[in-house]
């Protein structure tokens, strides 16, 4: 590529960068994808960085092992939420427990990838990329998917994760401080892009989804000045858009949303921990997805949405000498929706015990994950199975997938 097109490329991403998206915050478009229909199924995958402690946030407190193992982490400062079995969630995630009462929630417990060596960023790759081991896999499994079944993709960050990457392009957003542009600068790019397809094309692209978001869209229980958890870089903020970009008339059916912090080392249960403000953020955010998705605004949207929530792996089960837990193996993972078989728990329970656990320390592995997102692909977004054992998770031809969302 030439000097001259590389500046002008340069210009056009900082001029959808300056505004042409929609009110909260302008476009930051990479790559272009296409559009569903009203009636398309919709999956929102949410990615949680760091390892979330699975059994913090679902604590199996019937396990006749469990406070023994957990030790100080077996005390709430609130009764947790009961769940199915001996299983229960953190008393933070209120909101959460609403949808898991009406049948909206299912929680997936032991749950893991093959990969099993404790590296943040090794099994983040695995878990985003579909495979068996680290950087096996250039693209990622809902990039594969998004190909495979011909559907638009959107990730809320500023450049598109390994998750989304593909054969088929996807779309981004992320907030921005700058300014909209007027008018007079949105046609004079439309000129100097004219006779460049590609440009030309984004450019089109990205004042066409402005054009559909809702004069004034907001959440009306989120003010315009939203400031700490609720800024516009929060998740409960990116969600907020998120939700805005499914109810579009022409807007994605894969959404992707991500938040960093779940790391969990020392002070897990101090009130003012990061972990703390996570849950609670996370908490608000799949709230914010339920409600809004279940309005009459947004025409039985939820109906035909599946939220998935996984992060890269657990943690140990017992408690380390600073309070907090170290980098571990299986863990728990949520799906939600109104498209969801809810009130259960999916779990082969391996039990806490110290010979239970995987090499003495962590909750044991029972559930691949890979086989909870391929259900969802199959019987939910309707990717072929042909095309899910070859391309979208290679090699899992033999997994056993659980009956997850409703016919």
């Amino acid at each position: 590529m030439d000097a001259h097109a590389l500046s002008r490329r340069r210009l056009l991403r900082g001029a959808l960068a300056a505004g042409a998206a929609a009110a909260a915050g302008p476009w930051a478009t990479l790559a272009l994808g296409g559009t569903a229909r009203p009636t398309d199924p919709r999956l929102v995958v949410v990615v949680l960085r760091g390892g979330m402690d699975g059994l913090w946030t679902v604590p199996a407190v019937g396990d006749p092992d469990f406070a023994a193992a957990r030790g100080q982490l077996a005390e709430y400062p609130a009764a947790p939420l009961p769940l199915a079995g001996p299983f229960a969630l953190h008393p933070g995630f209120e909101r959460l427990h609403a949808a898991w009462k009406d049948k909206e929630l299912l929680v997936v417990h032991a749950a893991g990838l093959p990969y099993r060596d404790r590296s943040h960023f090794d099994a983040q790759n695995v878990l985003e990329g579909g495979g068996e081991r680290p950087y096996q896999l250039p693209t990622g499994w809902v990039g594969r998917a998004l190909a495979a079944g011909g559907q638009p993709g959107l990730a809320l960050s500023t450049a598109v994760p390994l998750l989304m990457r593909g054969p088929k392009p996807v779309d981004t957003w992320a907030p921005s401080t700058l300014p909209e542009p007027n008018a007079d600068l949105v046609a004079r790019l439309g000129r100097l892009y004219a006779n460049d397809p590609a440009l030309a094309t984004a450019l089109t692209r990205a004042q066409g989804l402005r054009a559909d978001m809702p004069a004034g869209a907001g959440n009306p229980m989120m003010p315009p000045a939203m400031g700490g958890k609720m800024a516009s870089g929060s998740l409960p903020g990116l969600t907020q858009k998120a939700v805005e970009f499914l109810r579009q008339p022409r807007g994605p059916q894969f959404v992707m949303l991500e938040q960093g912090g779940w790391d969990s080392h020392a002070n897990l249960a101090n009130e003012k921990s990061a972990f703390l403000n996570n849950l609670a953020q996370l908490d608000t955010s799949l709230g914010l997805l339920r409600e809004q998705l279940s309005a009459p605004a947004a025409n039985g949207l939820w109906g035909r949405t599946v939220v998935l929530v996984v992060t890269e792996f657990g943690r140990e089960v017992a408690i380390n000498g600073t309070r907090g837990t170290d980098h571990g193996t299986g863990g728990a993972a949520f799906v939600l929706g109104g498209a969801v078989r809810g009130g259960q728990v999916l779990a082969d329970w391996p039990g806490l015990a110290p010979k239970d656990r995987y090499e003495g320390r962590d909750l044991r592995i029972t559930t691949d994950l890979r086989a909870v997102a391929k259900a969802v692909l199959a019987d939910h977004m309707r990717v072929p199975r042909a095309a899910l054992d070859k391309d979208v998770f290679p090699g899992t031809a033999s997994l056993e997938l659980p009956e997850l969302v409703r016919a």
